[in-house]
């Protein structure tokens, strides 16, 4: 999984204002150079600013969202591009850890708007992956490396959905880390246009699942599947024509109860060349962890 790279220069040229809202900081109303950000006040000059407070300041984009954020240079620039590949705003990070399992606030209705990864809430997101699902860590660092999967600053683990040639960005699964159970998807995505997935590049059989964290306990207990996301019971998502029109043979790996059966049932007599595949416990997480 590779997201368009576009150059660090590209990146350091995001206007900073841009970079400022995002980050939920306020101008202030008698200083137009001056914004306030929970880092203290800046001053904005063009392309510089100056934290007078802690008397520190930088260039570009990349700099400033480090500098509010507390994000490394890889993490910022990743971040930068997936943004910029999906053509639209993030939204502002969270003050505080929550405890896993809050969606970050929406601002505009309709418009993707992507949590912030936060590193800090990285290694609970690990855990809870890890221990309490039963994941291999060794499938997740690619997802790490791609920016397909971070953690955001509620501590909540979040699965980026992608669509086209350049996996571009149309939204993201949120999945709680906390005791208790919550999901949820980032606001504005949009389901019909892509979805989260892993897999052999290689092959051309494809397990669908209800949920990222599903997919990847399937490809972990079938690595030469590509197992992919619907986010949901879906039983004819607008996708799915397109990939068994390119001879993908197709398995509905939804989830072995009345809900995930009614839709296995209502997308083969829908498309007749998809085949079931149930999971031989409830889903295909509790399959993984059974053989612990």
């Amino acid at each position: 999984m590779n997201f368009d790279h576009f150059p660090a220069d590209r990146m350091r040229a995001v206007p900073l204002e841009t970079i400022l809202t995002l980050c939920g900081a306020q101008r202030d109303r008698h200083d137009r150079a001056k914004w306030h950000t929970e880092r203290g006040p800046l001053s904005v000059t063009g392309e510089k600013f100056m934290n007078w407070h802690q008397h520190r300041g930088g260039g570009g984009a990349i700099d400033l969202l480090m500098h509010l954020t507390g994000l490394d240079y890889g993490t910022a620039l990743r971040w930068l591009e997936i943004c910029t590949s999906a053509g639209l705003p993030a939204a502002s990070p969270p003050a505080a850890d929550r405890g896993g399992g809050k969606q970050t606030p929406a601002r505009t209705p309709g418009v993707l708007q992507l949590p912030l990864p936060d590193p800090r809430r990285l290694t609970r997101v690990l855990q809870y992956l890890t221990r309490h699902r039963g994941l291999d860590a060794s499938l997740l660092e690619p997802l790490l490396d791609s920016g397909q999967l971070y953690a955001d600053g509620y501590a909540n683990a979040v699965f980026l959905l992608v669509a086209g040639k350049a996996q571009r960005p149309v939204g993201a699964e949120l999945r709680g880390t906390g005791p208790r159970a919550w999901r949820g998807m980032a606001s504005g995505s949009n389901k019909d246009r892509g979805y989260f997935w892993i897999g052999a590049r290689t092959s051309w059989e494809i397990v669908l699942c209800e949920s990222a964290i599903d997919a990847i306990s399937c490809f972990q207990i079938h690595p030469q599947r590509i197992c992919i996301s619907t986010s949901g019971v879906r039983a004819n998502p607008p996708w799915l024509s397109t990939l068994i029109a390119r001879n993908y043979s197709i398995l509905c790996g939804f989830d072995a109860d009345h809900p995930g059966d009614a839709a296995a049932a209502q997308m083969i007599t829908l498309h007749p060349t998809v085949c079931r595949l149930r999971p031989s416990a409830h889903d295909w997480n509790d399959v993984l962890t059974s053989c612990r």
